[in-house]
């Protein structure tokens, strides 16, 4: 074939590929959204990926279904994902715990590489809280009480490499206490443990904590975000209360499978900046103890890998293996 032929034919490839692209922009979404949620019912995941789900739904057109697939740290779900037709039929629910995931697994897809970042949602700090029974009101009193009792506090979490192990395990480090991990399987329980007092000291995200801070069951002490939260306003950050620097923050955001068209990311980053925007989603996302946030979809991929690298350096140092 001569010259001209091949680059006539490579031209002509190229505008079909771009005629494709744009018309599948243009009519998308074609049939119902899947929304992977990769945790089970009932946990932050699962309640801001439905709240999600249902206002995106009213903004496509389209039936936007959420879909839990729970196991595996998140893993099953999200190589479920991963392997999903990149047309944006298919998206995936992610939190902290993609960030970290490849600190602590052999995974099977490439968390810097198999999404295409879409939209950061919200973020939400963990609250340091302890049994509402322990002889402490302040973390420098709770501090002071560990320092003279080495070894003899315990505080609960999800399970080994969860994101309570690993707030938690940020804050043995900075703060150098000697208290000891106590997993369990799912923050429930681990919560549980806390209000009956086996266990004494919970850090988790305030999401799943408020509830039980609001009965009187626990009583907290910090958070670990920058500055302090509407929800809790008479609480100091754990930074200022007692451990400088401290910070731990849940987030949660929207990923494509990798190769998604750009006017299909282009679009849903769109219909969830308004979203984001309303008032109505930053009033559910401030009484549940979080904040509405928004990124550009290059801001949000910047974002993960950093966050990457932030736990990767808590997972080492802490000597956390997966169980």
């Amino acid at each position: 074939m001569p010259d001209t032929q091949r680059l006539r034919s490579a031209i002509l490839g190229l505008l079909l590929a771009l005629f494709s692209i744009a018309a599948a922009a243009q009519t998308y979404p074609s049939k119902p959204v899947r929304l992977i949620i990769p945790f089970p019912p009932g946990g932050s995941n699962d309640v801001v990926g439905r709240m999600i789900a249902f206002q995106l739904s009213e903004r496509l057109g389209r039936q936007v279904v959420a879909d839990n697939q729970g196991g595996a740290g998140g893993i099953i779900g999200t190589e479920a994902a991963a392997k999903s037709a990149p047309d944006g039929h298919t998206l995936l629910l992610i939190s902290s715990a993609y960030a970290f995931g490849a600190s602590m697994y052999k995974l099977p897809y490439d968390p810097a590489t198999a999404f295409a970042p879409v939209a950061l949602l919200g973020t939400g700090p963990v609250v340091l809280a302890v049994n509402a029974k322990l002889p402490v009101n302040t973390l420098r009193e709770l501090i002071a009480l560990a320092k003279a009792k080495p070894g003899e506090l315990n505080y609960a979490s999800a399970g080994v490499g969860s994101f309570q192990h690993l707030a938690s395990a940020l804050f043995k480090l900075q703060s150098g206490l000697d208290i000891v991990h106590v997993p369990f399987k799912g923050g429930g329980p681990a919560m549980m443990d806390v209000i009956a007092g086996n266990t004494q000291i919970a850090i988790g995200s305030l999401i799943q904590t408020l509830p039980h801070i609001k009965s009187g069951r626990l009583k907290p002490l910090g958070v670990g975000s920058a500055k302090r939260v509407p929800a809790l306003p008479d609480v100091p950050t754990i930074s200022e209360a007692g451990v400088p620097g401290y910070e731990a923050t849940n987030w949660w955001g929207i990923v494509a499978p990798a190769g998604t068209p750009r006017p299909v990311i282009e679009r849903l980053h769109k219909e969830l900046s308004v979203i984001l925007a309303s008032a109505e989603t930053k009033k559910r996302f401030e009484s549940e103890g979080g904040e509405a946030a928004q990124m550009s979809p290059e801001e949000f991929g910047r974002f993960i890998a950093s966050e990457m690298e932030k736990w990767a350096k808590v997972v080492k140092e802490a000597g956390i293996r997966a169980e």
